[in-house]
């Protein structure tokens, strides 16, 4: 398992585990800081083994490479350097401390989630909109959601080896601490499993819980 954090905008945490009898996991992460912001991406490189690992590596570098870069334009950097490759799936997300928003991209089946909580207490979800494809073989028309996040807010990102139902009835525990858990409870122990857990800890900024702010 695998503890990061990010300083000023997100803490993260990270926690992951390969289908057992492989060697290598196909399933990455890259947390990227840079100006103004930070990005994370959650990579499932298409199979098991090393040449889905070989996959999620190459796109993990082109993330670390261009962070400042719009989540399209990372999308598309990743598809034309994966076309050798068996491709992979991808869910990236592009926090800016300068306006209090996430942006967020999904291409195939890592799943994504972010909890907000009203002034009452009560947590609500918004869930990253996927399109079906694959990066590197059969890339879809790329919209990218702008969500307001605030202070406290937490984005989760699952590949396909955890189960669904993963946000439900989380506890307020750190970032590894939640990542840990939902690793545990929800791997289904059939595939590669990665969890990613990121809180906005930036600037406050007052709007309305869940709501959208636009999409580019």
């Amino acid at each position: 398992m695998e503890k990061v954090k990010v300083r000023p905008f997100i803490d993260c945490g990270v926690a992951a585990q390969a289908l057992h009898g492989q060697h290598e996991i196909g399933d990455r992460h890259a947390i990227v800081h840079f100006d103004d912001g930070v990005l994370v991406a959650v990579v499932d490189g298409l199979g098991h083994g090393g040449e889905a690992a070989a996959a999620a590596r190459i796109a993990t570098e082109v993330f670390e490479q261009n962070a400042e870069q719009s989540v399209i334009t990372l999308v598309q950097l990743c598809h034309e350097r994966l076309k050798a490759t068996r491709g992979v799936v991808v869910s990236l997300a592009s926090f800016r401390a300068s306006d209090s928003t996430v942006t967020w991209l999904g291409v195939g089946n890592v799943e994504g989630v972010l909890l907000h909580r009203d002034p009452y207490g009560t947590v609500n979800q918004e869930v990253l909109p996927l399109r079906g494809g694959v990066v590197g073989d059969q890339l879809p028309p790329l919209v990218a959601s702008i969500v307001p996040v605030s202070r406290g807010d937490t984005l989760i990102f699952v590949t396909d080896g955890v189960r669904l139902g993963f946000a439900e009835g989380l506890r307020a525990y750190s970032v590894q601490a939640t990542a840990d858990a939902v690793l545990s409870r929800f791997a289904r122990g059939t595939d590669d499993a990665l969890v990613l857990v990121a809180r906005y800890t930036g600037p406050q900024k007052e709007v309305p819980s869940g709501s959208v702010a636009g999409r580019v």
